[in-house]
């Protein structure tokens, strides 16, 4: 972008064209000094010399420019006399009338020529103003450019700020929305997780439940068994305070009849041992309740072991052996004592049957 626009450009650049563009269009040099002549004196009001032909055109020889100048002066004033040709003048008429022509048209250039100056002053005021005005068009425009161009840059930064901050918001907005999924999964896994614990809990209830209730009824069956068991043990221990009643007795009347009753004392003797014989089968008898108790326990974690493994097929359970039973031993009744037989061990063999039937 040119500084000055071609409109308003120096008269030495104007001149300076139009003569590049006359050196184009006449290669020859006497023409080319006469055009110029010519440039100067009409177009730009200069007066030519031959110096300055020279400077500008800077052709030929310096006495070019000096010879073609004559020709152009001469010329000149030749073109300028006015020559009136009529036939009834006399010749000094005619060539005073030329003359007083002559002056009219050399005055009415002169006028013309200071109409053109004082109106190419006017024009230069106003090209100047011109100028003037371009040059402040030219700096506010420049100011706006420079503003338009720092609000341009704020525009774009505010533009890829907002690309940024849409970005941002998308990514949290994907975020969000995963997040959300997330939690939303989470819940249904919690309540998925709930419903299976309280499954598990409402099971486990019922089977506490059922444990609970055998448990019961074998602790019930042990107290009763523990009780009969008591019971042997006090009418035994009756049995026994009474034989050694007996025996007192029997030792008083010895002493009294010591010779005589010996044989009375031997089998009083061995009654004694008998009593005392079946009161450690009545022991044995205890100690084999309790082991029957310690079976019943074992046996109700079996069945609770079974109860929390899933169901099989009948064929598929085994067989409980009929060894496990713990034997019962009967002793030998002694002289002067109850025949009964403590039923635990058999009534615990019929619960733990009815059990698995069950």
């Amino acid at each position: 972008m040119s500084s000055v626009p071609p409109d308003v450009q120096p008269d030495d650049a104007r001149l300076a064209a139009e003569i590049d563009r006359l050196k184009v269009e006449f290669p020859k040099t006497r023409e080319l000094y006469r055009e110029v002549c010519a440039l100067l004196f009409f177009r730009f009001d200069i007066t030519p010399t031959a110096n300055r032909l020279y400077q500008l055109v800077r052709r030929g020889s310096m006495g070019t420019p000096a010879a073609v100048l004559g020709e152009f002066w001469a010329e000149l004033r030749e073109k300028s006399r006015v020559r009136i040709e009529h036939p009834d003048l006399p010749a000094d008429l005619r060539d005073a009338a030329g003359e007083l022509v002559a002056t009219l048209w050399v005055r009415a250039t002169a006028s013309a020529q200071a109409q053109l100056e004082a109106l190419r002053a006017e024009v230069e005021g106003e090209k100047a103003d011109a100028q003037a005005a371009v040059a402040a068009a030219r700096g506010e425009l420049e100011r706006t450019e420079t503003a338009l161009e720092s609000r341009t840059a704020a525009l774009l930064a505010a533009q890829v700020e907002i690309r940024e901050l849409d970005r941002a918001q998308a990514e949290g907005h994907a975020a969000r929305q995963a997040l959300e999924a997330e939690i939303t999964r989470l819940k249904n896994e919690a309540a998925a997780r709930d419903r299976e614990l309280a499954q598990v809990r409402e099971g486990f209830s019922r089977d506490l439940e059922k444990l609970r209730e055998s448990a019961e009824r074998a602790e019930e069956r042990l107290r009763a068994s523990e009780k009969r068991g008591l019971l042997e043990i006090d009418r035994e221990r009756g049995a026994a305070a009474k034989l050694q009643k007996e025996v007192d007795e029997a030792t008083k009347r010895a002493d009294k009849r010591e010779t005589d009753h010996r044989r009375v004392v031997e089998a009083l003797q061995a009654q004694l041992g008998d009593a005392r014989h079946q009161a450690g089968v009545l022991q044995g008898r205890l100690d084999a309740v309790q082991a029957t108790n310690v079976t019943l326990q074992k046996q109700l974690a079996v069945l609770h072991q079974a109860e929390a493994r899933p169901p099989r097929t009948k064929a598929a359970a085994p067989a409980r052996p009929a060894a496990a039973r713990p034997a019962v031993t009967r002793p030998s009744r002694a002289p002067g004592t109850s025949r009964q037989a403590p039923a635990a061990p058999a009534t615990a063999s019929k619960t733990a049957g009815r059990r698995k039937r069950g």
